[in-house]
């Protein structure tokens, strides 16, 4: 558990009560989208935070859409980063005597080999991960230990090359410490903590302590620069179903930070990162970019409205007008890695686009690793040692990876920016009605947030099937297929002998 803290000061003052006349407030850099789906910026229409602060027949200009209130407004260059709503406010008249926690929410890892097989089984546990058929819905468990069980020596090969687990909880506490300074150091005594996924510590064990501490104020700050609805969404939708089973947590005021991609300070960390790596090119004009951000599946954008892939062209488009300003002129692609299973998932995929490249003869390649703010497996191993060698094997000669973010300080400042001008609206749509009280977010509660993105999320087929067998070669798709097998046979067992884990876990009991 990370959680930093520091004595309470005592020159805050008490906050200031909102302007009634004050009509609404847009901010791309502290609100989630007004939970809806919408075209990309492309398309004349930038989707932006919202926060309402009067009826909606007070925005002439509104509209509805999927149940929520929006608002139309002119469409920005692309250039047009986010900035603060009021950067004027100072922030002690949005902290006053409150107790400030922001809970950084991450995926989590193994920090050992023996870690790993649970971590897996964690991992494919979740439903937003392995999104079965209702019909099926009971062998989400079960197959999730299936799988878990035949990947994990694949898997401890790919930790035991990285030193035998994972740094990102490492990471992120020194974000979380690094995070809490600067909060500190721009008059907000917060106390920051850190939940993960699906290893330690879990967000159950975060919330534990947030309770222990008092806290009267949460910011709820996901890791994840763009939104999806297998990252963000899945940390998101857990955290809800913890907060409805507790009192304290259901009276304490609290706002989320769904996707921060298109923030300034964010961009020119990136931006800096990036221009520091291309001066150790022989010719750093003539390197191509290679933006890299973990896959998520097809279905997900097309059926579901996930917004990941549209954040993630317009968080790369950003970062390369950035670079434009700093006249570094390259050519970049953006492609997407770590798919699992046999179904599609979103494309170009990042090793067929490492071959495509060098066919075409590019010769010097700068891997971003664009969706991660830590160092982990996929950048470690995946990035750094299996793109790598397919990349010298398909002719590009020169290779260079940026690092993760990590603790970079202009990037951890513009975090600490991000959670002091959520502070004025925490809490800030919580009313007496029990189904509507303290919401995650001032736009609705998650559940609304996550229903505008993934309207169809029970009807989704799950990124590892058991039903479709695919036909490729590679071996993930063996493994889906490894693992529909066993499933069937295992179903088979268990309905004919009427013993197996199944009933040992009470999933079966008619055929005790």
């Amino acid at each position: 558990m990370s959680a930093a803290s520091s004595p309470s000061s005592s020159s805050c003052i008490p906050s200031v009560p909102r302007n009634p006349n004050f009509s609404f407030l847009l901010s791309r850099s502290v609100l989630p989208r007004a939970a809806c789906s919408f075209p990309s910026h492309r398309n004349g229409i930038r989707c932006s935070g919202l926060h309402l602060e009067a009826s909606p027949s007070s925005l002439g200009s509104s509209i509805s859409r999927r149940g929520c209130v929006v608002a139309r407004y002119a469409p920005q260059p692309l250039g047009a980063l986010a900035t603060s709503v009021a950067p004027g406010m100072p922030s002690s008249t949005v902290v006053g005597d409150d107790k400030i926690g922001v809970l950084l929410l991450n995926l989590g890892g193994p920090e050992t080999l023996e870690d790993v097989q649970p971590f897996l089984f964690n991992l494919f546990a979740d439903p937003d991960i392995i999104r079965l058929p209702r019909l099926f819905r009971f062998l989400q468990r079960p197959l999730a230990q299936f799988i878990s069980v035949l990947r994990a020596p694949k898997s401890k090969e790919g930790y035991a090359s990285i030193g035998g687990g994972s740094p990102l909880r490492q990471i992120t506490d020194a974000q979380a410490e690094e995070l809490r300074k600067s909060l500190w150091a721009k008059d907000v005594p917060a106390k920051v903590y850190v939940g993960m996924r699906y290893w330690h510590p879990f967000t159950e064990e975060a919330i534990e302590q947030i309770k222990r501490d008092g806290i009267t104020k949460l910011v709820v700050l996901p890791l994840y620069p763009q939104f999806s609805i297998s990252t963000s969404g899945s940390s998101l939708r857990l955290l809800e179903s913890i907060f409805r089973e507790d009192e304290y947590l259901v009276n304490m005021q609290h706002t989320v930070i769904p996707s921060w991609y298109q923030r300034e300070g964010y961009i020119k960390a990136m931006a800096n990162l990036i221009e520091e790596e291309l001066k150790t090119f022989d010719d750093p004009e003539k390197v191509v970019i290679f933006f890299s951000a973990h896959g998520v599946p097809l279905a997900y954008v097309e059926e579901a409205g996930d917004p990941y892939k549209a954040e993630m062209e317009e968080c790369v488009d950003l970062i390369m007008e950035e670079l434009e300003k700093r006249r570094a002129i390259n050519s970049f692609t953006l492609a997407y890695q770590s798919r699992v299973g046999p179904v599609e998932w979103l494309k170009p995929y990042t090793d067929e686009t490492i071959i495509d490249l060098g066919k075409k003869g590019v010769k010097s390649l700068l891997a971003v690793p664009i969706s991660f703010v830590s160092e982990h497996i996929e950048t470690l191993e995946e990035i750094d040692v299996e793109y790598k060698e397919l990349a010298l094997n398909s002719g590009i000669e020169k290779w260079g990876r940026v690092p993760a973010l990590g603790c970079e300080p202009t990037f951890i400042s513009d975090l600490a920016d991000a959670v002091i001008e959520s502070l004025p609206y925490v809490g800030a749509m919580a009313v007496s009605n029990l189904e509507a009280r303290q919401s995650l977010v001032p736009l609705g509660s998650v559940e609304e947030l996550l229903a505008a993105y993934d309207s169809q999320r029970r009807e989704l087929p799950p990124p590892v099937t058991f039903w479709e067998w695919g036909w490729t070669k590679s071996a993930e798709t063996w493994n889906g297929r490894a693992a529909m097998l066993a499933v069937l046979v295992l179903l088979v067992l268990e309905v004919t002998t009427g013993e197996g884990f199944l009933h040992q876990w009470g999933v079966l009991p008619l055929f005790r």
